[in-house]
Order: C-alpha cells, then sequence, then structure tokens
C-alpha cells in the first residue's frame, strides 16, 4: 500500500560551517517540495554565530531551526535522535553539511519510496565534487553507481555487508518505522545509519538506493585522515557484532582496490597507483586496531581516533554504570 508524503523534515548536525553551507540552505529552500522545518543541530555555538553574523540568515530562512550543543555533547547518534525529536513530519531527510543537492529535485526523488509501508529508509546517490581526484571519483561511483537498487533481508547471502549500506550523508526516514524500531542507537562512534539499516532489515523492512536522487559529496583525505576514519570505522564494528560478525566488509574493499587499480590503468592515471595503495594501507590500518582496540592502551585509542569526544562520553557512562550496580539498581533482590 503506497501513502502520500506531504509534508517532510530536514535534520543537518553542523560543526564550523562555510558560505557553501549557507549555500546548501538556499538550495533546500528551492527544492520542488519544500521542507517544513530545517533543524540544525550545530555544535559550538560560536562557529554558528560567526558565519550568520550581519546577515539576516534566521529571517530571511523562518522554518531554520537551530539548537546549539557543546562538542563534548556531539554524539552520532544521540545527537541525530535529538534532532528527529524536534521533527514532527511523517519523513525527515537525515543530511551532512558538506552534501549539496544537485538539483532542485532530491528531496522529491528521495523521499517517493517511502510512500510504500515497507521501505524504511532511502538514501541518495553521491556524486563526486569537480576538484576531487581519480580515486575518489572512481570510489564515489564504485559505492553510489547509477542504478536504482532494493535491498531487503533476501539479499544479504549475495550482497554481504552492502546489504546494510546506507548512509546519511542524505537519506529519508519513515517516522512510523523509526519509532518502531527505536531510532538510532543512542551511543555511536560512526555507522549510526548503517545499523539503523541493519535493524530495519532484520526487521522485514527495505532499503532503497535512490540513485535518481543525487548529492555533490566527496573529499579529499589525507592518509591521517584515512587512518583516523577508518579505526573509528572499525571500532563500531567491533562495538556490535550483532550486525557486522556475521558479514565481512575486508572483501568488498579488496574489490574496491583492484578495479579501482584497474581504472586507473586503463585511463591514462598510472601515476595515483602508488597513492592509492598507500592510502589503503593506512585505511586498513586504521580499521584493524579499530576492530582490537579493546586490547590497545587507552593513550594508544585517543591518538588514533577522530573522535576524542566518544571516548569521553564512554568513561561517563561507564562511571554511571558502576554507580548504580553499587547502588543496586538493576539487580534482583536476592543480587543486592
Amino acid at each position: 500500500m503506497e501513502v502520500r508524503v506531504r509534508r517532510v523534515d530536514v535534520i543537518i548536525p553542523v560543526y564550523k560551517p562555510g558560505k557553501s553551507f549557507l549555500m546548501l540552505i538556499d538550495k533546500l529552500q528551492h527544492q520542488t517540495i519544500t521542507p517544513d522545518k530545517i533543524i540544525l543541530m550545530n555544535t559550538e555555538q560560536k562557529f554558528f554565530d560567526r558565519l550568520i553574523y550581519g546577515t539576516s540568515f534566521l529571517e530571511k530562512y523562518r522554518n531554520v531551526y537551530v539548537t546549539h550543543l557543546s562538542k563534548k555533547e556531539f554524539n552520532h547518534g544521540m545527537t541525530r535522535r535529538q534532532g528527529v525529536k524536534k521533527s514532527d513530519a511523517p519523513v525527515f531527510i537525515m543530511m551532512t553539511m558538506d552534501a549539496m543537492p544537485e538539483d532542485e529535485h532530491l528531496v522529491e526523488k528521495l523521499i517517493a519510496p517511502l510512500e510504500r509501508k515497507d521501505v524504511a529508509v532511502s538514501y541518495a546517490r553521491q556524486v563526486a565534487a569537480k576538484d576531487s581526484g581519480a580515486i575518489e571519483r572512481f570510489a564515489r561511483n564504485f559505492n553510489y553507481p547509477g542504478e536504482r537498487k532494493e535491498k531487503s533481508l533476501e539479499d544479504v547471502e549475495k550482497l554481504g555487508i552492502k546489504t546494510f549500506f546506507c548512509s546519511n550523508v542524505c537519506a529519508a526516514y519513515r517516522r512510523d518505522i523509526y519509532e518502531e524500531l527505536g531510532g538510532f542507537v543512542k551511543h555511536a562512534i560512526f555507522n549510526e545509519d548503517m545499523l539503523y539499516a541493519a535493524g530495519a532489515i532484520n526487521a522485514g523492512y527495505k532499503i532503497v538506493y535512490e540513485a535518481d536522487a543525487r548529492v555533490v559529496h566527496s573529499h579529499n583525505y589525507t592518509c591521517a585522515q584515512h587512518f583516523h576514519r577508518y579505526f573509528d570505522l572499525g571500532v563500531s564494528q567491533a562495538e556490535h557484532p550483532e550486525v557486522f560478525a556475521s558479514v565481512s566488509s575486508e572483501g568488498e574493499g579488496s574489490v574496491l582496490i583492484k578495479k579501482t587499480a584497474a581504472y586507473l590503468w586503463k585511463n591514462k592515471n598510472k601515476r595515483f597507483i602508488p597513492k592509492l595503495y598507500i592510502d589503503s594501507a593506512f585505511k586498513y590500518a586504521g580499521y584493524l586496531l579499530g576492530k582490537h582496540y579493546r586490547v590497545l592502551p587507552e593513550k594508544v585509542v585517543l591518538k588514533c581516533t577522530m573522535s576524542k569526544e566518544y571516548w569521553e562520553q564512554s568513561r561517563r557512562i561507564q562511571s554511571a554504570r558502576k554507580i548504580d550496580e553499587s547502588r543496586g539498581y538493576g539487580k534482583t533482590e536476592e543480587e543486592r
């Protein structure tokens, strides 16, 4: 059964926004389906105030609502959950501040699959920016091809970990299913989108990759940035064996490296092949260390991660649990 989607909100975590962020907001205002609310979960107010100082930003965009939080409060899961609570639309779109709609049909195309009650989330195609390198352009096309795809529990055997692939760079969610499934994981260093997608698929729902909904989004990371990012990815997988233990991601990475090398060779970009292998080595090293973070000294973990605040939050959570346990909270009378 299909239900016409009439209202949609957009939720964007923001940190140190630049002028391109203002362009993003303007492009969202000129979509064929205009968001009811654009909810900004901004980390550190001073950076946001610096950007809009002397402008009529809040007066011009009356549907923009800003919530400020400190850096130590930001969490990939909880911050997005808080943003969703500020929305009352039947469908909401999660975006990142560096994703730019390619045209005015992004919202319209992205939410269309959610008119079906068996689709929990749809995510957009990511197109590499003009200034991206050959390796990044190929990676975007590899992970976000031009063909639309529906994924369900039946695809796990064939697609493996890609069955659960979903990206909050730009993804639309049905609120009724989101509430039914309990929303994003509360405490997440990474992968809150894939964790949700896995839960939706295991609950019998479908995930749609909507290739006609397109955002411009890519990165030119350094080796160190790759290492830190993939360390956190490894940590995420280690912390959620219920999702990742039965599906390996290493094989998919190997396929990407081989196909990228072949692409570079064929398209007269051989000079980038050494960079491909060096970048891949840093990614894999970070990923392996992240998957085994529990055996690493805390100082090493803090050197490897790109999310130091996550570990401070983890310490606070553990301390609270120990206090509760010492007081007998959550224990039976016999255990007390």
